[in-house]
């Protein structure tokens, strides 16, 4: 083969070297990105192996993303009023469900259904929700 004065001939197998070289470092840039994505959604720090129940009065509703958030005060057995934060899906999913940002108000009185946060904070996330005059709703999309 007679090639120009300056250029280079690189053998066929060096080429096919740095093009999986090249998939291997594109694959393993993918892998690092979407790692961090998918842990967003774990469940890994919420106590799954039982359902907690929380009653108390709404004190602030947040329709915000990535999840809504109900602030709540939960008056303990001793009577002490401890503060509770219950986290829910988006308002994009939540709004499928029929809900708005005043399904839930400032005073309602709630139970939660779901699970707390390991380490004992005052936190859960909950898969269900009854108010005081009976209604129950879920945060999830139901098939």
């Amino acid at each position: 083969m007679v090639l120009p004065k300056d250029r280079v001939e690189i053998p066929e197998d060096t080429q096919m070297k740095n093009m999986r070289l090249a998939a291997f470092i594109g694959a393993v840039g993918l892998l690092l990105f979407s790692g961090p994505v998918l842990a967003h959604h774990g469940r890994s720090n919420y106590d799954v192996t039982g359902t907690a129940t929380v009653k108390g009065i709404v004190t602030e509703f947040e329709w915000v993303n990535p999840h809504a958030l109900i602030h709540l005060d939960v008056t303990g057995e001793n009577g002490t009023v401890e503060k509770w934060i219950a986290e829910t899906n988006s308002p994009n999913t939540l709004s499928r469900q029929g809900w708005s940002r005043n399904t839930v108000k400032t005073g309602d009185e709630i139970t939660l259904f779901g699970h707390r946060v390991k380490g004992g904070a005052n936190y859960i996330n909950f898969s269900k929700i009854t108010f005081a005059d009976g209604r129950v709703l879920t945060p999830a999309v139901q098939n």
